[in-house]
């Protein structure tokens, strides 16, 4: 859809007197080269940079793109500069407002801007993740005719959210989270830039670490809490962000923890040991520390991890499982989401029964391991797959479990040396009762030593 009268002459005001834009709006880069992170996607010759005609053309002209990436990680930016840099016509809709008819508009315009004109039309659609199956297929034509160049940007993972035939006549592009010192660049940007507030306010150390815990990456949010301080600071008739303007202006206290610091080990530590002793509440309060001060999920989801396993392990065979799964799933959403997949996890893991049986099992395995209790695999265990095995006496004698009515074999497996060791002390917490039971029963049919 082309822009109205109205759209025209707003975006004509805001060139010429931008101050009235939002502070993220106005520090939009004008050129590829401004743009702040995702240098994996700026790399001469990359599909971005022939998009706005620094290279390419022709029969190998540049190809429709899909962006996927978190919020505030420069989709829209990234769209933004290629309308302003490429000479082709630039066409920009939201899926949120915008449905086939707008679509098929756009289409119908650049058939005809090709065919009278010579001019070439890029469609930048946002959300395209909210477009149904129909609404997207009404896309495949002038995408496979490249009668358009689309660029689309979506934050749901693309291959369940965008129809394959769409996916195979595009190039996916991944955004990552941007770096506290990619936001911090910005930040720094902001400040003394006259598009932005051209050292009108100055921000401290302690205020600026604030602010990056406050952005969780996301560019637009810093910005934003950036511009709301810097408003508040001057109207106070001061000209320093400080702390306490910062706190107040986005109604969120600065949570003491330094996350390359101490803070960030003892933090973490009460986590798990409060998971360990069973304590949910406790658990959840310091969860809700490490999520405010903009820890990693992906570092606590890695905790939580190892937890399931050191602290849980057969008491709750479900654990792990369930540690897993919030680390796939914290992967793929990031936060704010993520928050709530972490307390799922978290509230499971410290409700669930407790067993270090397998932590214990594997050190004391270990332990004579290093102490240089082996000793040769018995000759029946050895393989006996190549030529000459049978000569040697390997796999000799091995009886086949299977074919045996219980399906448990009264042989030799451990070498000679740990014949009668026991590693697997199992308890009767929750769902290890029955381990407890079936190790009773193996040792005994073995033939093992009962103590």
């Amino acid at each position: 859809m082309e822009p109205d009268l109205f759209t025209a002459a707003a975006e004509e005001r805001q060139e010429k007197d931008p101050s009235g834009s939002p502070l993220a709006v106005r520090m939009r880069p004008r050129t590829l080269d401004e743009v702040v992170g995702q240098q994996h996607l700026l790399k001469p010759g990359s599909p971005l940079r022939r998009l706005v005609g620094e290279s390419g053309g022709g029969p190998a002209g540049p190809s429709s793109v899909i962006l996927w990436g978190p919020p505030g990680t420069g989709k829209t930016t990234l769209a933004y500069v290629v309308s302003k840099a490429t000479n082709k016509r630039f066409v920009e809709l939201s899926a949120i407002t915008a449905g086939v008819k707008e679509v098929r508009a756009v289409i119908d315009g650049a058939r005809r801007a090709t065919g009278g004109f010579g001019k070439e039309t890029v469609l930048f659609l946002d959300e395209i993740h909210r477009f149904s199956k129909a609404q997207q297929d009404s896309l495949l034509p002038a995408v496979e005719n490249r009668w358009v160049t689309l660029i689309a940007a979506t934050t749901e993972n693309p291959y369940f959210s965008v129809i394959s035939p769409l996916l195979s006549r595009s190039l996916l592009l991944t955004l990552e989270p941007l770096t506290d010192d990619d936001v911090r660049g910005l930040l720094r940007r902001a400040l003394t830039d006259e598009r932005g507030l051209s050292g009108a306010v100055t921000l401290p150390e302690d205020t600026e670490e604030h602010l990056l815990r406050i952005a969780g990456g996301d560019a637009r949010r810093a910005l934003t809490a950036l511009e709301a301080a810097a408003g508040a600071a001057l109207d106070k008739g001061g000209t320093e962000i400080g702390l306490t303007t910062l706190e107040e202006t986005v109604d969120r206290a600065a949570v003491k923890y330094d996350r390359s610091g101490d803070q960030h080990y003892d933090v973490a530590s009460a986590l798990i040991k409060s998971i360990r002793g069973s304590d949910v509440d406790a658990a959840l309060h310091y969860l809700a520390r490490m999520i405010e001060a903009g820890e990693d999920p992906r570092f606590i989801a890695r905790r939580l991890m190892i937890s399931a396993s050191e602290d849980i392990g057969l008491a709750d065979p479900n654990a792990l499982p369930i540690a897993v799964a919030a680390a796939q799933a914290v992967a793929m959403i990031g936060f704010p989401e993520a928050a709530l997949t972490l307390s799922h996890a978290t509230i499971a893991l410290a409700l669930a029964p407790k067993s270090n049986s397998a932590t214990m099992a594997i050190g004391a395995a270990m332990e004579d391991v290093r102490k240089g209790l082996a000793g040769p695999v018995p000759p029946h265990l050895r393989d006996g797959h190549y030529k000459g095995a049978a000569k040697l006496g390997h796999a000799q004698g091995y009886v086949y479990p299977h074919d045996l009515p219980e399906g448990i074999a009264a042989q030799q497996y451990a070498p000679d040396a740990l014949q009668d060791r026991e590693y697997y002390t199992p308890t009767r917490h929750g769902a290890e009762a029955r381990y407890a039971d079936a190790v009773e029963w193996t040792r005994r049919h073995l033939g093992r030593k009962q103590p």
